[in-house]
């Protein structure tokens, strides 16, 4: 097995196939199949499904990712140490975090870390599944995880760096009562959910179930990212993250719910598998948020 075949394995997995692999890596898209065809052979195993133009992850490939990702940044940091002064760090930080998450308080120590450390890069990416926290960190996907509490893992620590409040958000001109709504009192709106198997979403629905109240479903939507257009179109109402909802102020109807929704979100990690990239993070993390 060779870097370059790994590199080209972990491209077309974080640009979802070839064509947005070969771009970013500045190559002829049969240089990265041949690659990944010869990674496939030497390994015994296939990496990929391939269904018309697309490439999908088999179990194989996925077991393949978090290894994948150690390798690379292993080789990094071996580069970075010869090429470097002793007193120059180096390397690369590796962070998922929930979308819901990725704003605010985790960008603003990413911003700090950089000017501190300017020769290290991030790769920031989605968690898309935030009881996946713990495995994505021992699976070697990443050495940092954002999420909401709890963060399942006991070889994890966990340091709390914010919280997010959820708001009622409407389509344009809705009519619904001005100030805090409670939740027994929800208007008769339809709505946009997300499915059951995400904890925020389960703690929602279990309260306005609890509340006694049955809003008309209007869209079941498995993309979380599509739930503000469809409250823009005039599909129905939903509850946000507030950060996200506050973008939409001036063209939607926006509300806080009595009781509030409020949920606090950590950041994750072993310390006993730190780089020394990731060292340096939780020190910053520690300097800079209140115990």
């Amino acid at each position: 097995m060779e870097l370059r075949q790994v590199e080209y394995f972990l491209a077309v997995v974080e640009h979802e196939g070839i064509g947005g692999a070969a771009t970013a890596l500045g190559v002829a898209q049969p240089t990265v199949s041949q690659a990944l065809r010869a990674l496939e052979r030497e390994l015994g195993v296939q990496l990929f499904h391939r269904i018309g133009r697309g490439m999908v992850l088999s179990a194989a490939g996925r077991t393949m990712v978090g290894p994948a990702r150690q390798i690379v940044r292993d080789v990094d940091a071996v580069e970075d140490l010869l090429t470097t002064s002793a007193d120059e760090l180096t390397g690369r930080l590796d962070i998922l975090a929930f979308p819901a998450m990725a704003s605010g308080p985790i960008v603003d120590l990413i911003a700090r870390f950089r000017d501190d450390y300017p020769r290290v890069n991030v790769r920031f990416g989605e968690l898309r599944d935030e009881a996946q926290a713990a495995a994505v960190i021992e699976d070697g996907h990443c050495e940092f995880v954002v999420a909401h509490l709890p963060i399942a893992g006991d070889d994890l620590e966990v340091i709390i760096i914010g919280e997010q409040e959820y708001l009622l958000i409407y389509p344009p001109g809705t009519d619904v009562p001005e100030g805090p709504i409670p939740l027994e009192s929800l208007p008769p709106v339809p709505m946009v959910f997300v499915p059951r198997g995400q904890s925020v979403a389960d703690e929602i629905e279990e309260a306005i179930r609890v509340a006694g109240v049955r809003p008309p479903l209007a869209v079941l939507s498995e993309h979380r990212e599509e739930r503000l257009p469809m409250v823009l179109a005039g599909i129905g109402g939903t509850i946000l993250e507030k950060a996200l909802a506050e973008t939409a102020a001036d063209r939607a109807v926006i509300r806080t719910v009595e009781p509030r929704f409020v949920r606090p979100f950590a950041i994750a990690f072993d310390p006993a598998a730190l780089s020394p990239v990731g060292q340096a993070f939780v020190e910053l993390i520690r300097s800079t948020t209140p115990a």
